[in-house]
């Protein structure tokens, strides 16, 4: 069943053209209304995923400037984008560069990695006043990306824990997991926090004083708690298992999709499940239903089934 888009035709054209959320809703080619409803299937399982987990949201939170850093805003096309790290983020970013530099940038692939991460160079919606946060919130089209959780999570740690050129996490992370998961940790491995074990990091993750000391890192934080979806509606909600159609279809709606592709490049270097299935192995069945239940929302919410490979208690 195909749902109108709730605010109608009230919605600014951009310079006489259809926006991106009219067209989503109201597609003017055949060809789209398919892929229209499969999409409001995602929508619609997350909206009733939100519906059986309210219980802990009666006391509906209102969402404060920091809850919207992840919400990268792009005028022009009156998108915004919640960025979720280990979920192909560094290449959105860049194709959100392209569409918000005006013609700075034209090809996605020659904005360096790091670029992409700077900052300033992407106007997330924290920086808007309250009246201005909720007319984009209304009238721009909002899109994500999400992964089976678990192998996003196997993703941030052969990033984060196994590089040798990522210290920084080593020093601030690594230590300190060593320090608690650890019996007789040598003095080398408290200081540098370089040899993390898999089992170990599940540990500090599922530990209660992992979760009250700080918030988690974003590379490992659920997507539930980066972008909120139980409290801004997502038109569009991308998979990276399908990640270059879905992207691009972004794109066509945007109306940018005859000129800018979004980039592909075979990554031999990819978590894949036979991989994540490898590294849960060795964790015991009361930790990964620990585990488990710390992404629970997000394997929901996004349809994905548990995997195959979990002893769950």
């Amino acid at each position: 069943v195909m749902r109108r888009n709730p605010f109608g035709m009230d919605i600014c054209c951009r310079k006489g053209s259809r926006s991106p959320l009219q067209e989503l809703y109201n597609p003017t080619q055949v060809s789209l209304s398919n892929t229209a409803i499969l999409h409001q299937i995602r929508r619609d399982q997350v909206t009733d995923t939100c519906r059986a987990n309210s219980v802990s949201s009666r006391k509906r939170r209102v969402l404060t400037p920091n809850d919207l850093k992840h919400l990268v805003v792009d005028e022009d096309h009156e998108m915004i984008y919640c960025y979720v790290p280990k979920v192909a983020c560094t290449n959105w970013k860049r194709v959100m560069m392209v569409l918000t530099g005006r013609g700075k940038y034209s090809d996605p692939m020659e904005i360096p990695a790091n670029e992409a991460h700077v900052s300033s160079n992407l106007k997330t919606l924290n920086q808007y006043s309250i009246p201005e946060i909720n007319h984009r919130l209304k009238n721009y089209m909002k899109f994500l990306f999400v992964r089976e959780p678990f192998e996003r999570l196997v993703s941030a740690y052969r990033n984060k824990f196994t590089q040798k050129y990522n210290t920084s996490f080593h020093k601030r992370y690594g230590t300190k997991i060593v320090r608690r998961q650890r019996k007789n940790a040598t003095q080398e491995a408290l200081r540098k926090g370089d040899d993390v074990k898999f089992e170990e990091f599940v540990a500090y993750l599922i530990d209660p004083h992992t979760q009250r000391e700080e918030p988690f890192n974003e590379h490992w934080q659920t997507v539930y708690s980066l972008c909120h979806p139980c409290h801004i509606h997502y038109d569009f909600i991308g998979k990276y298992e399908t990640l270059e159609e879905d992207s691009n279809y972004i794109l066509q709606l945007a109306g940018v999709g005859n000129y800018l592709k979004f980039p592909t490049y075979a990554k031999s270097t990819r978590t894949t499940d036979e991989m994540t299935t490898e590294f849960f192995q060795n964790i015991s069945s009361e930790h990964q239903t620990q585990l488990y239940e710390v992404y629970k929302l997000d394997f929901l919410m996004f349809n994905y089934s548990v995997p195959s490979y979990l002893k769950l208690e």
